[in-house]
């Protein structure tokens, strides 16, 4: 068991406020996926009102703090050493195909470190969190990265690059070096899922590229917190301008990693 701090809370519920409107709109879209033409406007509407949800919901808990959102880019504010970084719908496909996994990413970047990290899951409510130093928690169950020694028995997620997006090619190359060498390869289309699951151990390892930050900045806080190593995709630790990661626990990430540069 464990007690969220004062500034986690207020990350807490800026995020169930937000995950209201979602599951609300996730049922309506439910049904109207029968419709020919894919909802895509009332997707982005959706992502809209949980942006805006949350950046009233933290700026008067925080007021000051600077913002860097997903849907209104990065808002300035008076107080320049602490920015929060949210993507309000990661798995925003997934969404619209009302496929129930998704996720709300909130992140604190205090003078160009992540100290706290959430991510939340409206549909399954799972709330996983992370302070710099103290852990990582889902709800109030610590968490621990997996504890395997070796690739073969690994289950490791990646993200695919899809239509106007990534590198297919080195994509091909890299998926060729890791699924014949693992127990199986995941992709479940939300990368701060895909990084809170390594945190909890359900997966060994993720690696993908062409991310924005808003997609990694909770999720590398959390692996960290829970024990795990976290690199962009060439072994260094400028993730967030990469845009690229690699992450697991202490044994598989080298492992993973050495596979990835085979692929080159």
């Amino acid at each position: 068991m464990s007690t969220q701090s004062a500034l986690l809370k207020v990350m807490t519920d800026a995020a169930r406020k937000a995950a209201r409107g979602l599951n609300r709109d996730f049922g309506e879209l439910a049904e109207l996926q029968v419709a020919k033409k894919a909802p895509a406007d009332f997707v982005s509407a959706a992502d809209l009102k949980a942006e805006q949800v949350i950046f009233e919901s933290l700026s008067k808990a925080r007021p000051g703090y600077s913002f860097l959102g997903e849907e209104r880019g990065l808002i300035e504010g008076t107080d320049k050493t602490h920015t929060w970084i949210v993507d309000p719908l990661d798995g925003t496909t997934n969404f619209l195909h009302a496929i129930p996994h998704f996720a709300i990413n909130i992140a604190l970047e205090r003078e160009g470190v992540i100290v706290a990290a959430l991510t939340h899951n409206p549909i399954t409510n799972e709330t996983f969190w992370a302070e710099k130093g103290r852990g990582c928690f889902v709800n109030d169950h610590r968490l621990r990265v997996a504890a395997r020694q070796h690739l073969d028995e690994s289950i490791v997620a990646t993200g695919i690059p899809f239509l106007g997006h990534g590198q297919h090619a080195k994509f091909l190359k890299e998926l060729h070096q890791v699924s014949q060498r693992v127990a199986g390869v995941r992709r479940f289309g939300a990368a701060s899922l895909d990084l809170a699951w390594v945190a909890a151990g359900r997966y060994d390892a993720y690696w993908e590229r062409d991310l924005k930050p808003w997609d990694l900045a909770a999720g590398l806080l959390l692996v960290t917190e829970a024990g795990g190593k976290v690199t962009d995709a060439e072994g260094g630790d400028d993730i967030l301008k990469s845009g690229s990661i690699v992450a697991g626990n202490l044994d598989i990430h080298p492992l993973l990693l050495a596979r990835l540069t085979a692929a080159k």
